[in-house]
């Protein structure tokens, strides 16, 4: 789950189990992978072409860019290698400088090359003393690139009512999987959180750095607490936002955030019926939700046929529909509400027979949804090969059905999307267990009480297991990912302060959710 778009547990099985590689790599695997970890790094513009507007954002804030060669498979580092893409806005205050954070926003599968700017911004300043390093990891975005040419950005899909269109979705899901084993095979293995951070350890190394301080958000946090259980003793200042509980962590971490995201919905038809002049919704919180209920109703009876005028033309169905709503649920700030609110405007038109034409961001989405477009077959490829690659999936589908079944009567809209199957059925076995996380990290933690995608339960979960960790919790807000990316004071005072001093907060700090300003009150302090 990236910060800036959505994306995304409990099906740990038996799975083959190899040692990392410092416990089995002998005198020569060593020599190789110390040639890794201190190769000399050449920092240049990160422009790739007149259009790489990444680029030109980097640039002009004064980033330079560099690749990093690592292993493909770190038990072997004398082997193949591929690539990871930097980009880095040194420190400024030499005097005082901290040493390096690493970000990672997301996914997976998400990109980081192009964080730092935004970064930057948000540790005001704090900035000057950190060299700020986004990396991209492997297959990620301009690192070495992995595309299995699906026609989705997406396996996500609602089940569908009946059987028959369950086992619809079971082949598609089952041809994605075909089409990464056919297209990617050799590498599959290799793309894993434990690869990445593995690969984290050669950028440490690489850039001089003894230990590394660390921003995390969504899956970011689960890599971080990967990373600092592996490399026990490297990391310096750990901030993890959006937290993902690890005992949680699988192919079907959806599965439980039906609730958040169903209260995220209700918030958010409320906000549409107060504006039901504009979007046409409906004038009570209920008869938007009744709204959106007989879109997917339609969508199950025929297609949705939305653009084809002045845009491109594409068809939704019942599979499709539920993964617009959620979506939208997200991110409770204004902007992000009437750009949802005016994609179900679309579709409710769509629904009733109309011309619907998508405005930009609807169109970006179908796009990504039902053509893979934008980068999406890319991005969802590595994203399922990490979620598959990392835990085992039941392979049975009737297992997916029977829960499908169970949880449609709680969970009408959500839990046909959540439990659904996925390619990770069809998977190979990973080829390593899952991480056993440590049981405690000295880290700040971050949380929305309504996250819809990283639920709280499960960043209270990870805090009652680190003792030595501090949460902050920002109270009336269904934003998922809240650092910088909010406008909460209260937020972004209490991590700054602890990137600034590395000193955790006396307690834990509860902070009220962003206003119309983009600002929170101050800090309450407790446990």
């Amino acid at each position: 789950m990236r910060i800036r778009a959505a994306a995304l547990a409990l099906a740990a099985t038996a799975c083959l189990s190899t040692l990392p590689p410092a416990a089995v790599a002998g005198p020569s695997s060593a020599a190789a992978l110390g040639r890794h970890q201190d190769q000399e790094l050449t920092w240049q513009s990160c422009v790739l072409g007149p259009d790489d507007e990444t680029g030109k954002e980097l640039e002009k804030a004064g980033a330079r860019c560099a690749d990093v060669t690592v292993p493909l498979d770190h038990a072997h580092p004398g082997g193949r290698t591929i690539t990871l893409a930097l980009s880095r806005i040194e420190a400024t205050d030499t005097a005082h400088r901290i040493g390096s954070l690493l970000l990672n926003t997301g996914g997976p599968g998400g990109q980081a090359v192009g964080d730092p700017p935004w970064v930057h911004d948000a540790l005001g300043d704090v900035a000057g003393r950190y060299d700020i390093i986004g990396v991209d990891p492997r297959f990620v975005g301009r690192s070495t690139p992995l595309d299995c040419g699906w026609p989705t950005g997406s396996p996500f899909r609602w089940a569908g009512a009946d059987r028959a269109a369950f086992d619809d979705v079971t082949a598609f899901e089952r041809d994605l999987a075909d089409r990464c084993r056919r297209t990617n095979g050799d590498v599959l293995p290799y793309i894993t959180t434990r690869d990445t951070a593995r690969d984290m350890d050669v950028v440490r190394a690489a850039l001089g750095e003894r230990r590394i301080s660390y921003l995390g958000y969504s899956y970011g946090s689960y890599l971080g607490e990967v990373y600092s259980t592996m490399f026990p003793g490297r990391t310096d200042r750990v901030v993890l936002d959006g937290v993902i509980d690890p005992h949680r962590y699988g192919p079907r971490l959806l599965v439980g955030t039906e609730t958040a995201n169903e209260k995220a919905l209700r918030h958010w038809a409320a906000w549409a019926a107060a504006r039901d002049a504009a979007y046409g919704l409906g004038s009570t919180r209920d008869a938007v939700l009744a709204t959106i209920d007989r879109i997917r109703r339609t969508a199950g009876e025929r297609h949705l046929v939305i653009g084809g005028g002045s845009s491109a033309s594409y068809r939704l169905d019942e599979h499709t529909v539920p993964f617009i709503v959620f979506n939208g649920l997200s991110d409770d700030t204004d902007e992000a509400r009437r750009s949802f609110a005016a994609s179900i405007r679309t579709m409710k038109e769509a629904a009733e027979g109309r011309p619907a034409e998508p405005d930009p961001d609807l169109a970006e989405t179908l796009d990504y949804l039902l053509n893979g477009g934008d980068d999406g077959s890319a991005y969802g490829s590595v994203q399922t090969a990490i979620l598959c690659g990392d835990v085992a999936a039941p392979r049975d589908p009737d297992v997916y059905w029977r829960d499908v079944q169970r949880s449609r009567a709680r969970h009408p809209l959500m839990g046909p999307f959540t439990h659904d199957i996925t390619p990770c059925a069809f998977w190979d076995r990973p080829r390593e267990r899952p991480t056993t996380v440590r049981d405690d990290l000295p880290a700040l933690l971050v949380n929305s009480t309504g996250d819809p995608r990283t639920t709280y339960a499960g960043a209270t979960a990870t805090h009652r297991a680190w003792p030595g960790s501090r949460l902050v919790t920002v109270t009336g807000s269904d934003r998922h990912g809240v650092y910088g990316a909010y406008g909460n004071a209260c937020v972004d005072g209490t991590v700054n302060a602890y990137l600034r001093t590395g000193k955790l907060p006396a307690t834990d700090v509860t902070c009220a959710a962003a206003g119309p300003t983009g600002t929170a009150g101050e800090p309450r302090g407790g446990r």
